[in-house]
């Protein structure tokens, strides 16, 4: 099981920042020339209807919502994802974090805020809608799927949320890799954590700006980032995409800032929000205890540290799908 520790030491030659494109390239290692998914024999024995395991309800917002709105309720709920219906209930789109993130600072979608809003955050949040920043071409899932069709999906794609819906297209429910780990990883799952985890991390110094923060999660597709130490490079918390979310979902982006100028609210320094627990698991562990330690934590990736305690990786709920889902 992971221990939650302060100031946790990165062992060397541990790299603090990765390519992105790297970690892409050992998910799909696990596929057949046709593209094709080469099952484990725990995937054929764990096989079954989708619905099974799925997370019901769906979470639904419509795409006239505000992104106020979205934030509210995705803050509220703890989720980092939104199934977006029209007036009729079915699927229009989806809504994620990352989108969020992208558009209130991370990436491209943050000239919309710049452009449209002249910078002003209040603005941005109660005249912007979900549908101008949503995914209006979501993957997606059916009542009669399959497990193993899901996990394609999701596999292939790199995915971690999928709506499931029904015959006339109303979702009916949302399938997301904590659902497919809980799933798959119900017994011991004879892998050592140093086997898949990655030893290089995408991290954040404590008093970087949110701006920053959120450049490097829509850079680099993380929703976690630890959070170092200038000082002596030491892990001091966890930046995660719902603390992100939560900030600006509780309004209280809104009372710390000074105006509602964008760049008053992204100059918050990291360590103002970040999680200072960080959970983490031993090396040697096999990933069953990975599995059971996130669950326990309520977090979908864990810092890797040795026997002395200083840190020399990350594990994610995708690097532990991944690895169950083709393992011989």
């Amino acid at each position: 099981m992971s221990r939650v520790r302060p100031n946790i030491r990165v062992a060397h030659p541990v790299r603090l920042i990765t390519d992105v494109r790297q970690r892409r390239e050992t998910q799909l290692r696990y596929l057949r020339a046709d593209a094709s998914p080469n099952w484990s024999q725990r995937v054929h024995e764990k096989e079954g209807e989708l619905m099974k395991i799925a997370s019901r309800p769906a979470v639904t917002i419509t795409a006239t919502s505000t992104i106020l709105e979205a934030l509210e309720l995705m803050s509220s709920r703890r989720i980092r994802g939104l199934v977006v219906v029209d007036s009729s209930g079915r699927l229009r789109g989806t809504l994620t974090a990352t989108d969020v993130i992208d558009y209130l600072g991370g990436g491209r979608a943050f000239m919309v805020l710049r452009q449209r809003h002249k910078g002003d955050i209040y603005s941005a949040l109660t005249h912007e809608y979900v549908e101008n920043l949503m995914n209006p071409s979501p993957l997606y899932a059916t009542t009669a799927s399959k497990i193993s069709e899901a996990l394609k999906i999701m596999v292939i794609n790199g995915v971690g949320f999928i709506p499931v819906v029904d015959r006339n297209l109303t979702p009916v429910g949302v399938v997301t890799e904590h659902d497919m780990v809980r799933h798959l990883g119900t017994s011991e799952v004879k892998i050592k954590v140093s086997s898949i985890m990655s030893t290089t991390i995408v991290a954040v110094f404590a008093d970087c700006s949110l701006k920053r923060a959120a450049e490097l999660m829509s850079i680099y597709g993380f929703r976690r980032l630890p959070v170092v130490s200038r000082e002596d490079g030491s892990i001091v918390g966890i930046l995660s995409a719902l603390d992100f979310i939560g900030f600006f979902g509780s309004h209280e982006a809104l009372k710390r800032a000074s105006s509602y100028d964008i760049d008053d609210v992204l100059s918050t320094p990291v360590g103002a929000i970040m999680t200072k627990e960080v959970q983490t698991i031993n090396q040697e562990a096999d990933v069953y205890e990975a599995i059971q330690a996130m669950n326990a934590y309520g977090t979908n990736s864990l810092i890797v540290v040795n026997e002395s305690g200083d840190a020399t990786g990350l594990i994610t709920e995708r690097d532990v799908l991944v690895a169950i889902a083709s393992q011989r």
